[in-house]
């Protein structure tokens, strides 16, 4: 009977590179980290409409749940921060479409940490007693949601399309020095 599962290879470090705040060969550390903060900040936008559009204790609970869920994702993405920069420093060659690229995804994702860090401080601070979420930080919250999701979709197309930070034998344009951005579905340019 043929094997059906293989769990072993993704939990090998032996033979690995260590590369200090970046990970291990074919294991970076940014990208598992970027998924409590994203889905931190999704569900806390989730808690604060649902906490306007409610009322009473579950809309109080709703907005304080949203606050330590941001709490939460805010340590977080501290972490996830510094090993995307130490991706960018290390792995990141100048003057590419891939640069580029990074840089479009930092610039977002840094907006949204500064975002969430100010909604924190206005939760714990002007807005603590709140019996539900107020206007502005609804609307800051949604906004870091939206943000995040755009800079998940700018993240997840260095991996995806891009190959960044992933162990591959293959070579792509998006790597070369170029101005020129390839698209998907462009044809491969040498």
């Amino acid at each position: 009977m043929p094997r059906l599962f293989s769990f072993r290879p993704a939990f090998e470090m032996r033979g690995r590179e260590f590369h200090g705040l970046r990970g291990m060969a074919g294991k970076p550390l940014h990208p598992p980290l970027t998924d409590i903060p994203v889905g931190a900040y999704v569900l806390a936008a989730a808690f604060d409409v649902i906490s306007v559009l409610t009322s009473g204790d579950l809309a109080r609970d709703l907005y304080r749940a949203g606050t330590f869920v941001l709490i939460g994702g805010g340590v977080v993405s501290l972490l996830t921060v510094a090993t995307g920069i130490a991706d960018w420093v290390a792995s990141t060659p100048r003057r590419t479409q891939a640069w580029r690229t990074v840089n479009a995804h930092a610039l977002v994702m840094i907006t949204v940490t500064l975002l969430v860090l100010t909604l924190i401080i206005l939760r714990l601070t002007t807005y603590d007693d709140d019996s539900a979420t107020p206007l502005l930080i609804l609307v800051l919250s949604v906004l870091a949601a939206t943000l995040t999701t755009i800079g998940a979709a700018i993240g997840g197309s260095l991996v995806y399309d891009y190959g960044f930070n992933v162990e591959t034998a293959t070579d792509s344009p998006v790597w070369h020095e170029s101005e020129t951005d390839l698209l998907p579905g462009d044809e491969h340019r040498t």
